[in-house]
């Protein structure tokens, strides 16, 4: 389904020119230098052909980097391996030059210097026997004769007058005079390798016609990896067929997709891979999205998934937001994303070692997607600690998938592997949140001794789904969950302590708020008592303001449990956040003047 999927994204992007994908025969490689050479094969210079770039950083700060260009060439991503295997009209510098690469291995570099004349005389021949004749294109004729008029050595000054980071890409060659390429117009007509016997049946599974079946899935996906790596490959007996295995008889014939099918889905995930509009992270995995049809849905899924980065495009971020709201609202019109019935494809991958391993694919219509991030984002709707009214930088009130996920670790790199593809499965189809999920929210809040508005959010539409609980935006003084109360006694506690001793540092939320929300019976009573004291600090009106509260919330706990199930911590931390942001919240009738008595 996956193959299948993105064929078929390639056939249709093929369509318009302007989308750049490379046609059967070329393939897109990055190309940091470029010889330039008279029709007599003479070297007029080695020019670096990489470009400055500005990238905007995410603390809003333009970056220049220097980085190659993409070009199309004949053939496929160049072959691994120790044996000599030349690229036609590009290729690095050993193959091109003769030049070899240095390296601090002392061996490495020995092993180097022996191959790299070996692979010049293969380039050699290889354009030789191609172009060495008066038939073909000045051009090339002029490539033929370089590789014929130069030794390394004698090449070995053109090279040296390459910046180093130049000297470790590949290389086009280009007629002086000309503005366009040497291989520009090149057709590399040669029989595959992998064609196997006219007796043995060679049906493609993705098209299901027959014809050569590819041994290696090329162009290989470079977005991971710069030298690329295989989403379809198989490198030990375990993994192979009966009887296809070994280099020549097995590889790609163990899952037998056509050299035109494999062209066809490689270079439609690459394409995807290479537009930031298209992709979009969530924990450790790359994911990428389209549709059966060319949709609006396309560009703008991913930034609904991974919102905009503050220093980005201030336009699209505003319509992103609009999209996010008519979702939650059920007022999204249906020309904005697209028809309601077209499927969408979602894949997500992360690199392992050469190869890639798929983290989740989901497929499904539009209007399931949208019904589905609609429930997701309602559940998740909750009153913000920080919004306009008072702070500069207000919390999202659609949060993203990604925004979520880093709740459940200290860092970007901590976050679980495999749960980002469980957070996509609940989001896009409805399912249940993974409980890991709510197990790292809850211990990041121990570990941190706070509960944030995101991380609230998360518990509140756990509860909500997960639970069938019926939890609401903002403080609900009829929820008589015992997690719920006593969350919200903790935060009437912390504020008598915090009204009593103006300025403190540390509260009994630093303290005591992992066994208070975990085993409420061995703490409850000393805080109880501590209260007692604070109390006595402060004002009478104040005190019995805050001794009302106090007794309004215990008239609905009979007893302190001695333990809370990860459901009722989800509660407390609830019950908690809810309070807290009741007292910063401006209401009609003001309780009494928060001060202590000196």
């Amino acid at each position: 389904m996956i193959l299948q999927s993105l064929n078929h994204l390639y056939r249709r992007l093929a369509e318009d020119p302007d989308n750049g994908l490379p046609t059967p025969g070329y393939s897109l490689q990055n190309i940091t230098f470029c010889i330039v050479i008279r029709e007599d094969g003479t070297v007029v210079q080695f020019l670096d052909a990489r470009k400055s770039v500005i990238a905007i950083d995410k603390n809003g700060k333009e970056r220049s980097s220097i980085v190659p260009i993409e070009i199309l060439v004949p053939g496929q991503s160049k072959s691994s391996g120790q044996g000599i295997n030349p690229c036609t009209l590009w290729d690095n510098l050993t193959y091109l030059a003769g030049y070899p690469q240095p390296d601090r291995n002392t061996e490495k570099a020995e092993k180097n210097r022996i191959r790299a004349p070996k692979c010049f005389e293969g380039s050699r021949d290889h354009h030789v026997r191609l172009f060495a004749h008066q038939d073909v294109a000045s051009s090339h004729l002029a490539v033929a004769r370089y590789f014929t008029r130069y030794t390394p050595v004698e090449l070995l000054p053109f090279v040296e007058s390459l910046p180093e980071d130049a000297r470790k890409g590949n290389g086009v060659f280009q007629l002086s005079g000309e503005t366009s390429y040497a291989h520009k117009g090149y057709r590399q007509i040669e029989q595959s390798e992998s064609d196997a016997p006219p007796d043995q049946p060679n049906q493609c599974l993705v098209t299901g016609k027959n014809g050569p079946i590819a041994r290696l899935h090329e162009p290989k996906i470079k977005t991971f990896d710069p030298k690329g790596s295989l989403l379809v490959s198989f490198n030990e007996a375990a993994y192979e067929s009966y009887g296809k295995t070994g280099k020549e008889a097995g590889q790609g014939r163990n899952s037998p997709v056509s050299d035109d099918a494999t062209f066809a889905y490689c270079n439609a995930l690459n394409w995807l891979l290479a537009r930031k509009e298209r992709r979009f992270r969530i924990g450790d995995a790359t994911a990428v999205f389209w549709t059966a049809e060319a949709t609006p849905a396309e560009a703008l899924f991913p930034a609904l998934m991974s919102g905009v980065p503050d220093a980005e495009d201030q336009g699209t971020k505003q319509r992103v937001h609009d999209i996010l709201e008519k979702i939650s609202r059920g007022t999204l019109g249906t020309d904005e994303l697209g028809d309601p019935n077209t499927e969408f494809f979602i894949l997500g991958l992360s690199p392992n070692a050469s190869r890639l391993s798929v983290r989740f694919w989901h497929t499904g219509t539009l209007r399931n997607l949208i019904g589905n991030l609609k429930l997701h984002l309602n559940q998740l709707e909750l009153v913000r600690q920080w919004d306009e009214t008072n702070s500069k930088n207000p919390e999202p009130v659609r949060p993203s998938s990604y925004q979520l996920l880093r709740q459940t670790a200290r860092d970007a790199d901590g976050i679980p592997p495999l749960l980002g593809g469980a957070l996509m499965r609940s989001i896009l189809l409805g399912a249940a949140y993974p409980s890991s999920l709510i197990t790292a929210v809850q211990n990041r809040i121990r570990a941190e001794r706070d509960v944030s508005y995101l991380k609230a959010a998360i518990l509140k539409a756990w509860l909500i789904r997960n639970n069938n609980q019926n939890i609401t935006t903002m403080l609900d003084e009829t929820n008589t969950n015992p997690g719920y109360r006593l969350g919200r006694l903790f935060a009437v506690l912390e504020k008598a302590q915090q009204d009593a001793l103006p300025g403190i540092n540390s509260t009994i939320r630093d303290r005591f708020y992992a066994s208070a929300s975990a085993t409420p019976r061995a703490v409850f009573g000393r805080l109880l008592r501590t209260y007692q004291h604070h109390l006595g600090k402060l004002d009478e009106k104040l005190k019995g303001y805050r001794e009302k509260q106090t007794q309004e919330i215990l008239a609905a706990l009979r007893d302190f449990p001695a333990h809370l199930n990860l459901e009722n911590q989800a509660q407390f931390a609830l019950g908690y956040y809810h309070q807290r942001k009741d007292f910063f919240t401006k209401k009609e009738t003001q309780p009494p003047t928060e001060t202590a008595n000196v």
